[in-house]
């Protein structure tokens, strides 16, 4: 019999140990090396503060002996777990290893990511999954679906609790794709990164069509066409460093308030170039993203998403130090107006936003919902509705500021009274209308205009007795359908005043399950 010393147990502790930390062996990590793209390991150095990682589950392997696969066992099964901090903050990270079986999830694989929702689910920490699998390990056939679904089960059961970030660092295909789909944020490496449902070959093998890997699902494709990915870089480190950028604006979870940092910026700075950024004649467009950089603490934005449905901007910036997610109409595209995708990408940030106790600020320029054939066999009702949901279902502070255009259905997407903003503010120049001057004078007027001796002199008076009374913000202002009118100058300090003012706001709504948002 065999006699079991400290000196032996602790060898084979430690020959294990650099069996995993080797993953699939010194040629698979100079292959990915060769990539440009780092180990599962280095990956995890570059994210956490340096020392801080503490990996659990080293030791996991499969259990499967079909196919000869008791030959091929890998300490950790392809993926390394644990937890770490970020600028100080507990987080909970998985990486996966593509150099073990392809970075396949199998069961064990599975279940140790499962284990690493739940834990960072317990105790209330940011959660990072850092991807690149092949997709589903065919070998374990349906034994591994209890595991591979629960894995959608704990983000699932995550959702709204603790933030949840996904970065795609290599091929991601089939079941693979479908944990980060349902995280809140999705990173993507440029050329290096893919994800897609089906491959090339299946896609030319059943539906005959042509298409290589980075078309299908780069990073372009799914940060421009699908709306898939909300952040771009051009290599790992980057793409790292991207994430802990992102963490700095978000909270542990749903139960405490964003960081507040000390900017250093005068929350009652001027802004007294606002004037010169946005034009006072409404045909002419500007770039919203300019307003936002002078309104924020320092002109620091993280925006979300910019090459997608680019009608509306969203992200984070800090105002007074403390977090804000900001959306706001870009009229440097479609004249800012809501279509399909915007609608979509709008509402799910507002959604995010109010779960995790970020205030709203809402930048409006809008002549409404893009209009047209394919917009309303798209479902843009539908989609639009989902703006209107959000808006009305958020709890956090909700502060409108109208800069010029604001019209039709798209004064309810954008958040006004009806759907209970909290303080709405006016520049003077505003309309805040049901429908822009000449085409509500074209139909209120239709009678006189038809019966009038001189119908261009006729329709020129109605248009500025309509501006006067009507398309103007001290109209609505009288009915305390505005809080304010203000100067551009004191958009930055009477927001801040706001969102002070605002710190403590609770509403409580009706008990129930859960809504049902239009999907």
């Amino acid at each position: 019999m065999s006699e079991k010393t400290y000196q032996t147990e602790t060898e084979r502790l430690r020959s294990l140990k650099e069996k995993a930390r080797l993953g699939g062996g010194e040629k698979a990590i100079e292959k990915q090396h060769s990539r440009g793209k780092l180990t599962a390991r280095e990956r995890l150095e570059v994210l956490l503060d340096p020392g801080s990682f503490v990996e659990f589950n080293t030791l996991a392997e499969h259990q499967c002996h079909d196919f000869d696969m008791q030959k091929k066992k890998f300490p950790g099964d392809g993926v390394v777990t644990g937890y770490g901090t970020i600028d100080g903050r507990l987080v909970f990270v998985f990486s996966e290893d593509v150099t073990v079986l392809g970075g396949s999830v199998g069961a064990t694989h599975g279940a140790k990511i499962c284990y690493t929702i739940d834990k960072a689910i317990t105790v209330g920490a940011p959660l990072i999954g850092l991807y690149e699998s092949g997709g589903g390990r065919i070998h374990e056939g349906f034994a591994a679906s209890r595991n591979v679904a629960g894995m959608f089960h704990y983000n699932t059961k995550a959702s709204g609790v603790i933030p949840q970030i996904s970065a795609i660092m290599g091929t991601c295909a089939g079941v693979a794709v479908y944990s980060p789909a349902i995280t809140d944020f999705i990173f993507m490496v440029e050329n290096t990164s893919q994800m897609f449902i089906t491959g090339p070959g299946v896609i030319r093998s059943v539906m005959g069509e042509q298409v290589d890997i980075e078309s299908l699902g780069g990073a372009k494709i799914h940060s421009e066409t699908s709306g898939n990915a909300h952040f771009v870089y051009p290599d790992d480190q980057e793409c790292l460093q991207g994430i802990r950028k992102l963490l700095s604006f978000l909270p542990p979870n749903n139960i405490e308030d964003p960081p507040i940092f000390n900017t250093g910026d005068d929350p009652n700075r001027s802004c007294e170039d606002l004037m010169e950024i946005v034009p006072d004649d409404f045909r002419v467009p500007y770039d919203v993203k300019q307003v936002i950089y002078r309104i924020a603490d320092n002109g620091e934005f993280l925006e979300i998403l910019p090459n997608y449905a680019t009608t509306l901007v969203i992200g984070f910036a800090r105002l007074d130090g403390s977090t804000v997610g900001i959306i706001a109409n870009q009229p440097l595209v479609m004249a800012g107006c809501l279509d399909i995708d915007s609608s979509d990408k709008g509402a799910r940030f507002i959604r995010f936003c109010d779960a995790f106790n970020i205030p709203l600020l809402n930048l409006v320029d809008v002549p409404g919902f893009l209009p047209g054939k394919d917009q309303e066999y798209g479902g843009i009702i539908r989609h639009g509705a989902k703006m209107l949901y959000a808006f009305s279902e958020a709890t956090v502070p909700k502060v409108t500021l109208n800069m010029r255009k604001n019209y039709g259905g798209a004064v309810m997407a954008m958040c006004c009274k009806g759907t209970e903003v909290d303080q709405m503010f006016a520049w003077p120049i505003a309309q805040p209308v049901v429908l822009e001057t000449a085409s509500a004078v074209d139909i209120i007027f239709k009678k006189e205009l038809t019966e009038a001796e001189d119908q261009a002199a006729e329709r020129d008076k109605r248009i500025r007795e309509y501006d006067y009374y009507y398309s103007n913000p001290f109209n609505p202002a009288g009915k305390m359908l505005l809080d304010d009118v203000i100067e551009p100058q004191d958009t930055r300090s009477r927001i801040i005043s706001a969102l002070r003012m605002m710190k403590t706001k609770h509403e409580e709504k009706p008990r129930r399950k859960h809504g049902n948002i239009p999907l």
